[in-house]
């Protein structure tokens, strides 16, 4: 048989660590108790990503590494009504409403994004232009931008499209390359 084995948490050292440390952390995973609406067990446990609570299939964080061991029933089922966050991020809001776009009727939104600053309307997504900025750009402008994006098409179309063009385009450089190779070559007569 194996022995136990347990991951320190990230503020302990291997030289600092105690007897009574050792043994909390061999205790893991901690029962804190049964859900009393459902009957099912809710335990305190150190994962990959931290520390968590898990009821069946659900989980929720916990803020820090030492609330697995002293984290309590009642707080564990205020934790489990809340609903689950999404990876710790929450939607940001806009940064501007631009009001409806005349072509759609539906609300122009500009918003912060991965790759900066954009305008949506809920469908179609356009980037800022360089040397305009959120606070300057008219709702006119916005609108014509979007209006720009809707006349190529639907995103899944153009995605295909491109791709039906580069594979297009890589046979056609195939063939001028065999055809060249093949007039470059002599032919060997007996």
């Amino acid at each position: 048989m194996k022995p136990a084995r347990a991951s320190l948490f990230k503020s302990m050292t291997a030289e600092d660590v105690t007897l009574e440390q050792a043994q909390q952390l061999l205790s893991l995973p901690r029962a804190v108790g049964v859900d009393p609406a459902d009957g099912q067990e809710i335990t305190a446990q150190n994962g990959r990503y931290g520390p968590y609570l898990k009821k069946g299939s659900d989980s929720r964080s916990l803020a820090d590494e030492e609330q697995m061991f002293t984290v309590t029933l009642d707080e564990a089922l205020v934790l489990f009504a809340q609903p689950k966050r999404g990876r710790g991020r929450t939607a940001a809001p806009p940064l501007r409403e631009l009001g409806p776009d005349p072509a759609t009727g539906t609300p122009i939104v500009a918003k912060d994004g991965r790759y900066g600053p954009y305008l949506t309307d809920g469908e179609y997504n356009v980037s800022v232009p360089k040397g305009e900025s959120v606070e300057t750009i008219t709702p006119e402008r916005a609108a014509e931008l979007l209006a720009e994006k809707r006349a190529l098409g639907p995103p899944k179309a153009r995605k295909s499209a491109k791709k039906t063009a580069k594979r297009t385009a890589k046979k056609t450089t195939a063939k001028a390359t065999k055809k060249a190779t093949k007039k470059a070559v002599p032919k060997k007569t007996a």
